[in-house]
């Protein structure tokens, strides 16, 4: 019965992304529990981070925090201003460079995302845009910061003997309205994905190289079907990078028929192929595999592909 009740779950979770070359790709909405345990591991690590950092600079500036510490009614030095416009910065940077960086990576995921196997997709199935991370990541600051500094704030006058009025409410009902949002919605989305146009979505954890690594197209490019040689040359390979790569990994794994001729299909008018029908699994694998090949190789000579259009 707890079986059947978990499957039920998953599958209403079940959801199909469209990308623009018109392949669907199934995906799992990330469940709330694993979103709430990525935002609290990348709190943690964010903090520790940015302790690191102050302690680095109190270590490295010393004299000139005694400095703004015994001055601090008085005028301070032009070196201690810059230490303090410094510090401000760089822990702007820190904070909000470290979800940017993260999410508009590869992956789509910051540590935390990646702890708990879920990354961040577009819902209209392309790359995840900088606008959209970055529309995000600000609305995080009206759904969850700006209410809990209030809350503080407010917690911290109250405590001091300073009358707060009816603030202490209007901050925890505005932090409860945006942590509810996700309860009142299919998919899970905070108000940050509604605007951003995103999901949150489980990241497969399997790794195609062990699935393909029996089948002689992926390793020697033919095919067991028909014995076709499936050899590419860099300038076919050229057409996609990492973004594709993955999006293709996931098609062999699902190994949905009209999927694989649909993806099939797209990549053998980028590169002017014409192989037929009936073989596409081979033929896909084989690109796979060399496709991953040549990125890893122009990995190590400091060469990155992020995608087609890089």
């Amino acid at each position: 019965m707890t079986t059947a009740r978990s499957s039920q779950r998953l599958d209403k979770r079940k959801r199909m992304l469209v990308t623009p070359e018109g392949i669907a790709v199934p995906v799992t909405i990330a469940s709330r529990g694993s979103r709430l345990g990525a935002l609290v591991l990348d709190i943690l690590i964010l903090g520790a981070g940015l302790i690191a950092i102050i302690l680095f600079l109190a270590f490295a500036f010393g004299g000139l925090i005694d400095e703004m510490d015994a001055s601090a009614d008085d005028r301070i030095s032009g070196a201690a201003e810059f230490l303090v416009i410094l510090m401000i910065l760089v822990l702007f940077l820190a904070r909000y460079g470290y979800f940017l960086s993260m999410e508009l990576g590869a992956r789509g995921a910051t540590l935390g995302k990646r702890a708990m196997g879920i990354r961040v997709a577009a819902r209209e199935g392309g790359r995840l845009s900088p606008e959209a991370i970055i529309a995000r990541n600000l609305l995080r600051d009206i759904e969850l910061t700006f209410p809990l500094w209030f809350l503080l704030a407010t917690s911290v006058s109250s405590a001091a003997g300073i009358d707060a009025g009816n603030a202490t409410w209007a901050a925890l009902v505005w932090f409860l309205i945006f942590m509810a949002f996700p309860f009142f919605n299919k998919d899970a989305m905070r108000a940050g994905d509604v605007i951003a146009g995103t999901w949150v979505v489980e990241a497969p954890r399997t790794k195609l190289a062990d699935a393909l690594s029996t089948q002689g197209a992926a390793v020697e490019g033919a095919s067991d079907v028909t014995g076709a040689q499936y050899q590419f040359g860099d300038a076919e390979l050229a057409v996609y990078g990492e973004h594709e790569l993955q999006t293709l990994e996931r098609m062999l794994r699902d190994a949905q028929p009209d999927a694989l001729a649909a993806v099939h299909g797209t990549i053998c008018r980028k590169i002017g192929w014409d192989p037929g029908a009936g073989d596409e699994r081979a033929f896909l694998e084989a690109f796979y595999a060399q496709l991953r090949a040549k990125l890893e190789g122009d990995m190590r000579f400091g060469k990155r592909k992020a995608d087609k259009f890089s």
